[in-house]
């Protein structure tokens, strides 16, 4: 993308147009090119205007901006920021949104402390949005969709063996694509995607609804048992700990690491030292390095590693970074990965 970046803001509120439209014009790499007031005015200014990004609300009349979302993105997929309220069941909502095709979202805060932060974490996120990969958005989906052939319940061979997944943009719906391919006997998964506090518990309560393994966000002392996936909660650091006769893991509130909480780099350099040999490590799409340096100590470590490649990646910065810094052994399509884990966990650690 040459020039500056395209924003067509739609809110049905005129205050927080002109907010969010002035203050986003202050950045010299944006440029509002339009506002609309819903739905219908949105997708006559998509087509007149071609935004690169958009900025989307939830609740709004006429047709609210997740219902939006599903008829807008088949036909004419663009990088989409939500920008919304958390009313009652607004992190339902907000994940909604991802799975209707949202690149991210950013909280409404129209207060006189918290606007500043707002723009700035929604400035952020439309320059990661503007580089997303909407190409194969289609294909993406129908491989995600894919979720509801259940996998088969017979036990994999891979006693010991732990499974490690770090994610960021994009990341939800990979997950959707991956995870609930395992069966239910198979070894644990510890998942980390860059999520707020809240969400996470959300997101693996909709996880749990799709996959045969049970899904759970983590808490300190859970163990780390086949069958089970345990998400890293939102603003906790995980780690996974040996203990007496197996694993458990540790969430606390610690620094961030790489910009986030909880850390991709955290969770690998834990499960590296911890499970040694017997890991595998996955990094899927999202922006920045996180993970990176954890992937490579697994790697280092004997463990296997692999990483998303970029044409099925909303955004290839994670994957990337683990691979040009040789901690991925290789890339891998999306809807070839979880076949890809499941032949790792077939192989003998030795090698």
């Amino acid at each position: 993308m040459s020039g500056r970046i395209r924003v067509l803001v739609v809110d049905d509120s005129a205050i927080v147009r002109q907010v969010l439209a002035t203050g986003l014009a202050k950045d010299p790499a944006i440029e509002i090119v339009g506002t609309a007031p819903d739905a219908y005015v949105a997708r006559d200014k998509i087509v007149q205007l071609d935004p690169d990004v958009m900025t989307l609300d939830i609740g709004m009349p006429k047709m609210d901006g997740i219902e939006f979302l599903k008829k807008l993105m088949p036909q004419y997929p663009i990088p989409v920021v939500v920008v919304s309220g958390l009313a009652q069941d607004g992190e339902a909502l907000m994940l909604e949104a991802l799975e209707a095709g949202a690149v991210d979202f950013v909280s409404k805060a129209l207060t006189e402390e918290g606007t500043a932060a707002m723009l700035a974490t929604l400035l952020a996120k439309i320059k990661v949005a503007a580089t997303a990969n909407l190409s194969t958005w289609k294909i993406r989906r129908a491989s995600s969709l894919m979720r509801v052939a259940a996998p088969s319940s017979q036990a994999l061979v891979g006693s010991g063996k732990v499974v490690a997944i770090g994610a960021s943009t994009g990341g939800t719906e990979a997950l959707r694509a991956v995870l609930p391919r395992f069966p239910v006997k198979f070894p644990p998964v510890l998942v980390v995607q860059h999520m707020p506090r809240g969400f996470t518990t959300m997101f693996a309560e909709r996880l749990n609804e799709v996959c045969t393994m049970e899904v759970k966000e983590a808490q300190s002392g859970d163990s780390v048992i086949e069958g089970r996936i345990l998400i890293a909660p939102g603003d906790l650091q995980m780690r996974i700990v040996k203990v007496p006769g197996g694993y458990e893991v540790q969430c606390n509130h610690e620094n961030l690491v790489n910009g986030h909480r909880p850390s991709v780099s955290v969770l690998m350099h834990s499960v590296a030292k911890a499970v040694g040999l017997n890991a595998i490590g996955v990094i899927l799409t999202g922006m920045g390095g996180d993970g990176a340096d954890g992937l490579l100590a697994m790697r280092q470590a004997r463990g296997r590693t692999l990483a998303q490649d970029q044409a099925t990646s909303i955004v290839f910065g994670m994957p990337d970074v683990a691979f040009k810094k040789g901690a991925a052994e290789t890339l891998v399509p999306l809807d070839e990965i979880a076949e890809r884990i499941m032949n790792l966990v077939h192989l003998s650690p030795e090698r």
